[in-house]
């Protein structure tokens, strides 16, 4: 491999952090203009189905529907979307966009006592020190009065953490059952299909149902843009991982949260505490002990937020 190709391989690493990481703010700009989960949690799927559908069609690949099929798109629609983005959309409305993207970053610390409890991982004094770091990190945000903007925040903090513990599991659900012979990108199109099915009644039932029609405000391209980076990160993501090795795109994770803060600052205005920095100086040392994520993952390390995933 070449400088060149190399540094384009860092470039495409960059894009990749910039776009997962865009998604909490622009999350943060749908919700708060009065946008709602179900709704959200429905047209990411139907979009991300779309442009994956696309994708695939392109590839020349088809999408198997037997029933053991199903039943992976179902598991991974669920845990990979549906619950853990239900609850990030709902934690975006009263926690700052930054902080998410700190809180995010925990899917690989929990992911380790998971693949510990089911036995597809082994205890590792390093990790475990990753493990403790994170969860310091989190303490730091919840502990101290002036942390957080508004110290009724910490109420949220507990749901924003959802999404992760359930990427985490995913991650882990993945490892161990595999995905019936199917790529990544197969995968996520097929639960993006069916996920946009289970969606629909939750969306048009609890009223959340989001209008498609013109005329489109910023809300509405804020939900354009959720969907459609997803999908475009996520793909990249899995092209990413056969050029240059798990262990180099999962240095995304990084970078997303990074990006994420970046984002929040120069579209939101936000600004954080100095116990928030020390929370994500915390977070990021975790990650680097907890890295790498096992072989056969199929959630990157954060979704991108499908899956959130996505997610």
């Amino acid at each position: 491999m070449t400088g060149a190709e190399r540094w384009g391989l860092v470039a495409v690493l960059v894009l990749l952090g910039a776009g997962w990481g865009i998604t909490q703010p622009l999350a943060k700009i749908a919700v708060t203009s009065g946008y709602s989960h179900f709704g959200l949690v429905f047209w990411q799927l139907a979009l991300g189905a779309v442009l994956l559908g696309a994708l695939n069609l392109a590839r020349g690949k088809g999408l198997p529907f037997a029933p053991r099929h199903q039943r992976l798109y179902v598991i991974i629609a669920l845990i990979g979307t549906i619950l853990p983005n239900s609850a990030s959309y709902q934690a975006v409305g009263h926690l700052p966009a930054g902080v998410l993207s700190i809180l995010v970053s925990l899917v690989p610390m929990f992911a380790f006592p998971i693949a510990l409890a089911i036995g597809i991982d082994r205890f590792s004094p390093l990790r475990f020190a990753g493990l403790v770091a994170g969860l310091a990190g989190v303490v730091l945000i919840v502990a101290p009065e002036s942390s957080l903007p508004d110290p009724a925040m910490i109420l949220w903090v507990p749901v924003a953490l959802i999404a992760p513990f359930f990427y985490a599991i995913e991650g882990n659900y993945v490892a161990r059952k595999g995905t019936e012979g199917l790529d990544a990108i197969q995968t996520l199109l097929g639960a993006s299909v069916v996920g946009t099915v289970l969606a629909l009644p939750l969306a048009v039932g609890t009223g959340q149902w989001i209008d498609p029609r013109p005329p489109w405000g910023l809300r509405d391209l804020a939900v354009l843009g959720i969907g459609a980076i997803h999908a475009a990160v996520y793909a990249t993501y899995v092209w990413l991982v056969g050029r240059a090795g798990s262990v180099f795109a999962a240095q995304t994770a990084y970078l997303v949260t990074l990006w994420g803060i970046l984002w929040a600052k120069l579209l939101l205005g936000e600004a954080y505490s100095g116990w928030v920095w020390a929370a994500l100086a915390l977070m990021l040392t975790g990650l680097f002990l907890v890295q790498p994520r096992p072989r056969g993952v199929l959630a990157p390390v954060v979704p991108l937020p499908d899956t959130a995933p996505r997610r």
